[in-house]
């Protein structure tokens, strides 16, 4: 947007919709203060019109007048209620099922009736914590909740069995469109959409470091310091420089990797020592003029280590007096844990996501 010269305004996530920094609030005063016009597509009866005159007969057609059923996520609603209003006029078998992720208050409300407070999901782009104007709960006929887990799983699954590189919000229609596929007695026709890129989800839902890190990837524990061990340096995961590499590929590979520190690894897989933020600091002349000074000349000594077979309390311990440890097998290196590592470890075992 900013690239287009759009005047970018960031909002709060963690307001409800009658305060004043809730985003479309802003949204809404800003057109105001401008008098500029706020397309508003929660509101404004034009989004399902567009679906309904265009979405609708699009997917009519390429069916050849035979669907069964149609799975949507509501953001708006505006997809949802401009198909569901089409296909009611030519197809009234077809049913449309809404796919909302779990937290959102709108498969609650279809599916018990009860008006719940909504909660917290990773999914973007769909799932509501109010009713939109232009969502008509009255075409829904199934709803289905997806949780983030089965989303995020079943967009990487697209991509693995179909090549389709989609978003999380697609995930989620796919997810529940096999929910509702086997549930069926007999065979039916059933669409669904790809409704964002996968593009934008590089760093996050096709990263198996960010899965792990937020407990969406299965992994082995061993209740061992091992499982604090995110990027594996034995899977040549971890970002390492070598003692012959210069301070300034030290930084380059830092900032690249948004890290404070990288081990330094000789050829043979040893821990020589470690370069961070403060070392590149107190040589910053060396490193901007890109004078050829080893890192080996000037890093600092390996931090504390522990063997991969120690215990969390351990870790824990030693973590106490040391920001960052070593983690070896056979004085090999497996890993850095900081932290922040065993904190979200925990966090993530108490919320049932690190298994």
């Amino acid at each position: 947007c900013k690239a287009l010269g759009a005047d970018v305004r960031m909002a709060r996530s963690d307001v409800t919709k009658e305060h004043p920094d809730y985003y479309q609030n802003i949204a809404e005063r800003i057109a105001k203060e401008t008098g500029g016009f706020y397309i508003n597509q929660f509101a404004n009866p034009v989004n399902a019109e567009a679906h309904e005159k265009t979405t609708g007969p699009e997917i009519w057609e390429q069916m050849n007048h035979d669907v069964d059923a149609v799975v949507c996520g509501v953001g708006s609603g505006g997809t949802l209620t401009g198909i569901g209003r089409f296909l009611k006029k030519v197809s009234p078998k077809t049913e449309m099922v809404l796919a909302d992720p779990a937290g959102s208050i709108l498969e609650p409300l279809f599916n018990r009736g009860e008006k719940v407070e909504a909660g917290s999901w990773v999914i973007e782009g769909i799932g509501e914590d109010f009713v939109p104007p232009v969502m008509d709960m009255s075409l829904v006929k199934r709803a289905y909740s997806v949780t983030d887990e089965e989303s995020l799983a079943a967009a990487r699954e697209l991509l693995v069995k179909e090549g389709i590189l989609a978003g999380t919000s697609s995930g989620t229609l796919f997810a529940a469109a096999l929910k509702y596929c086997r549930a069926q007695k007999s065979p039916k026709r059933v669409v669904s959409l790809v409704c964002d890129r996968g593009d934008k989800y590089l760093s996050k839902t096709f990263s198996d470091f960010w899965m792990t890190e937020h407990g969406f990837r299965k992994r082995n524990l061993t209740n061992t310091v091992e499982d604090l061990v995110v990027r594996r340096h034995d899977q040549g995961d971890t970002v390492i420089v070598r003692p012959t590499d210069t301070l300034l590929t030290a930084y380059k590979r830092m900032r690249v990797a948004d890290v404070s520190q990288l081990p330094v690894v000789d050829e043979a897989g040893r821990l020589a020592g470690i370069v961070d933020e403060s070392l590149l600091l107190k040589y910053m002349e060396q490193v901007a003029a890109r004078q050829d000074v080893a890192v080996g000349e000037i890093m600092k000594p390996a931090p504390a280590k522990l063997a991969c077979t120690a215990s969390l309390d351990e870790a824990a311990a030693l973590l106490e007096d040391n920001p960052m440890i070593v983690v070896t097998e056979n004085e090999k290196l497996i890993g850095l844990v900081t932290r922040i590592d065993l904190l979200n470890h925990f966090v993530m075992k108490a919320q049932g996501k690190a298994a």
